[in-house]
């Protein structure tokens, strides 16, 4: 029959200490907690800009000079803002969900199913599909203000930048697929 030793003191105090350390490492994602309180407070800033928006876009719109162009420029602007609030959702949610804590869904049965089961490949899935959606906007604002200020070199750069962020997600995206393809 073997016995077993008990731990040595040096032997108990490194697991203490480990222990210690572990803890704290684990406990620090609550520090990311105020990061996700600052993009909350960063979207009601940007609700602020986009109803200050909508109704400069409302009372220009009766404007006897104002073209369809200003129209569909305007709703673009509104549609830019739009991307960039929901983008700053899906970083909270997904980030506080999958970084800090679980969020209990079960007593809200109508909160949207998506919340809580985005995993990193898909965040960044959808950051990257939210930022081509931004930058397409902005090519194509460019593309529509060609009559007021036509800028080459400018339209070039937005139009490269466009393509790197494209080009970006659909590696992202393929590569994804093959990870997920192998791990199989």
């Amino acid at each position: 029959m073997s016995e077993q030793a008990a731990p040595s003191r040096p032997d108990r105090l490194r697991k203490a200490i480990e222990r210690t350390a572990e803890t704290a490492l684990f406990n620090s994602r609550w520090l990311m907690a105020p990061f996700y309180v600052g993009l909350v407070v960063s979207l009601a800033v940007l609700l602020l800009k986009f109803v200050r928006t909508l109704w400069e876009f409302i009372l220009e719109a009766s404007s006897a000079s104002w073209k369809s162009t200003d129209t569909i420029l305007g709703v673009l602007s509104l549609i830019d803002m739009t991307l960039v609030a929901n983008l700053i959702l899906i970083v909270v949610f997904s980030g506080y969900e999958n970084f800090v804590s679980r969020i209990d869904t079960s007593a809200h049965p109508n909160w949207p199913v998506w919340m809580t089961r985005i995993d990193f490949a898909g965040l960044k899935q959808k950051l990257l599909a939210s930022i081509v959606a931004i930058s397409a906007i902005h090519v194509l604002e460019a593309f529509l203000n060609i009559d007021h200020a036509f800028d080459a070199t400018k339209m070039t750069w937005l139009v490269a930048v466009h393509l790197v962020f494209v080009i970006s997600a659909l590696l992202l995206a393929l590569s994804d697929r093959w990870t997920d393809k192998h791990e199989e």
